[in-house]
């Protein structure tokens, strides 16, 4: 009976709590597509890619010269130099795989790199959408991880974080569009 006077009022308190807090909800990778430094960030990692993909046909352009060279002398080669050519090969079949794997590698990393501005931006959007509008936290809606948002506490601030952004001019116009939350006054220090 005791636990249930504890409980009770710990229920009620969760409830009343959870009632008044009020959620956002965006599509992250919509709104990051439409930065111009996602626009830049896939430039340059096409940029890369074209490199390193450059690079990886040379080689494989050279190791198969190198082939059709053994294939067609190695009825003449002595047994030494068949041995050497063939280790040859090898090593550059072998240095031509770890180049592949190497470079996706570094093509990973070079687009979390190249990636960073766009999402600190956007970040950075989301926080102070978040933090003016008074939301408990926001969303992210991308591959159906929130199939059901109730519209009563969940609000789209889509058009909101866009505007942060600097990306659109709309203005989002339902009746019960989100106002800002009205902060404190700071107090000026006397002079």
């Amino acid at each position: 009976m005791k636990r249930l006077y504890f409980i009770l009022p710990l229920l009620i308190f969760c409830a009343t709590c959870s009632a008044q807090i009020q959620f956002g909800y965006i599509s992250y990778e919509q709104l990051l597509k439409e930065l111009p430094e996602y626009a830049q960030a896939k430039q340059g990692l096409a940029e890369l890619k074209t490199k390193y993909e450059g690079e990886a046909t040379r080689s494989e352009e050279e190791f198969q010269r190198k082939f059709v060279d053994f294939l067609q002398g190695q009825k003449d080669f002595p047994q030494a130099i068949m041995q050497k050519r063939q280790a040859e090969l090898q090593s550059l079949m072998d240095n031509g795989i770890a180049f592949r794997q190497k470079s996706q590698e570094l093509i990973a990393q070079a687009e979390e790199e190249l990636m960073q501005a766009a999402y600190k931006r956007l970040n950075s959007a989301l926080l102070e959408v978040g933090v003016e509008y008074g939301y408990g936290y926001i969303l992210n809606t991308d591959g159906n991880s929130c199939p059901y948002i109730n519209p009563v506490i969940g609000v789209d601030v889509t058009e909101l974080v866009r505007q942060k952004l600097g990306l659109s001019v709309a203005v989002p116009t339902p009746e019960n569009a989100p106002q800002p939350i009205e902060q404190p006054a700071t107090p000026q220090p006397e002079q």
